[in-house]
C-alpha cells in the first residue's frame, strides 16, 4: 500500500506539473534597471513588465538599482542566477560603450550576458543656436572652419553617446571641436539660446520643443533614416556625412541561462514591444520600437562596439 501511495503521488505531481515547474510558474521575475526611476527607459521596463506579467503569468517587478553611472545594477545581474528569474533593462553605455571606456570593468558585455531583445532605438541629433548663420551642415562646417574660435560643441555629460557621436562627426567633417561637458540638457539648452553655447549634441527628443518653437535649429539627426518626431531634418547621411549612431534600450539575462528560457522570454518581450499600445506610448517620446530577435541582438551589440571603440579612443576621454 506504500509504494501504491507513492506512485500515486507521483503521477498527480506529474500532471499538476510537478513541483518544480509549479515553482518555476510562480517565481518572480526581477527587471533591473541600472538607473534612477523616471526618464524614457523606466516607462518602457514598466510597460513590458506589465504586458509580461499578463503574457507568462508571473509576477514582474521593475528594482531601480543606480550606481557607478550604472555599472553597479548591471554587475548585479551578472552574478545572479541564469534561470530567467533576474533581468537587466539598459540603455546601450554600458553594454557597448563602456568596455572602451573603462579599464577595469567587472563583467564583460559579450561573456557574462545572453542578450534577451533590443527593444527600442532613439536618434541623436545636432543643434545650433540662433546667431550661428548655417541653415544646414556644410555650411556649418565652412562657417567653423572660418571662426575657429567658435568651434565648440556641448554635451549632455562627458563620456555619454552624444560626446562619441560629437567626436565622430569631427573626425568626418576634419574640424577640430573644444567639448564643453554640462550635467543634463536644461543649461546647456539655455546657453545654446542665448548665444553662449554655438552646438549642442543631445537625443532628439530633447531639442524637439526648442526646434519647433524656433528658438534652435536642429541641423541633422543621426539615424539611418528621418526621426518620426522631426520628419522635417535630414539625417547625417543625406547631408554628405556618412555616419550615423543609435543609442537603444535592450533585455539580457546572465550568461548561461537555458535556449528554452530565452526563447519564452525573448516571445514575451517581442509581442509587448511590438504592441500597438507599446507604440504609441514610446514613440512620441523618441524611442522607436523594434523587438528583435535574440541572436539578431548579439550581432546588433557586437557592431556597435566595434563601431564606437575608436571614436572613444580617438576622444582621449577618461572617467574621473
Amino acid at each position: 500500500m506504500r509504494k501504491i501511495r507513492i506512485m500515486l503521488a507521483a503521477s498527480l505531481g506529474l500532471l499538476m506539473g510537478g513541483p518544480a515547474a509549479a515553482q518555476s510558474s510562480e517565481a518572480t521575475i526581477r527587471i533591473v534597471l541600472p538607473y534612477p526611476a523616471g526618464g524614457v527607459g523606466d516607462t518602457a521596463a514598466r510597460m513590458i513588465a506589465e504586458s509580461m506579467r499578463a503574457r507568462l503569468n508571473r509576477t514582474v517587478i521593475i528594482e531601480n538599482k543606480p550606481g557607478a553611472a550604472g555599472r553597479l545594477g548591471v554587475q548585479a545581474v551578472k552574478d545572479a542566477p541564469s534561470d530567467g528569474s533576474v533581468l537587466l533593462f539598459t540603455p546601450i553605455a554600458p553594454m557597448a560603450l563602456f568596455p572602451h571606456v573603462y579599464d577595469n570593468l567587472a563583467y564583460d558585455p559579450a561573456r557574462d550576458f545572453q542578450p534577451i531583445s533590443q527593444v527600442g532605438t532613439y536618434d541623436l541629433a545636432m543643434a545650433v543656436g540662433a546667431n550661428v548663420p548655417a541653415k544646414n551642415l556644410k555650411e556649418l562646417v565652412d562657417w567653423l572652419k572660418a571662426h575657429a574660435d567658435q568651434a565648440a560643441y556641448g554635451t549632455p555629460a562627458a563620456g555619454s553617446l552624444p560626446h562619441f557621436f560629437a567626436v565622430l562627426f569631427a573626425r568626418h567633417a576634419g574640424l577640430e571641436l573644444r567639448h564643453v561637458t554640462y550635467k543634463g540638457n536644461p543649461q546647456a539648452i539655455t546657453d545654446l539660446i542665448g548665444g553662449h553655447l554655438p552646438m549642442f549634441f543631445t537625443s532628439t527628443q530633447d531639442l524637439v520643443e526648442a526646434h519647433k518653437a524656433g528658438r534652435v535649429r536642429v541641423l541633422a539627426t543621426s539615424g539611418r533614416a528621418r526621426s518620426p518626431v522631426l520628419p522635417d531634418v535630414p539625417t547625417f547621411t543625406e547631408s554628405g556625412y556618412g555616419i550615423h549612431g543609435e543609442g537603444w534600450y535592450g533585455i539580457y539575462a546572465p550568461a548561461r541561462t537555458p535556449a528554452e528560457v530565452v526563447a519564452q522570454l525573448n516571445q514575451a518581450v517581442v509581442e509587448a514591444v511590438r504592441s500597438d499600445e507599446f507604440s504609441k506610448r514610446l514613440t512620441p517620446l523618441g524611442v522607436q520600437p523594434t523587438g528583435t530577435p535574440a541572436q539578431e541582438f548579439v550581432q546588433i551589440q557586437k557592431s556597435d562596439s566595434e563601431l564606437w571603440g575608436p571614436v572613444i579612443k580617438a576622444s582621449g576621454f577618461k572617467p574621473e
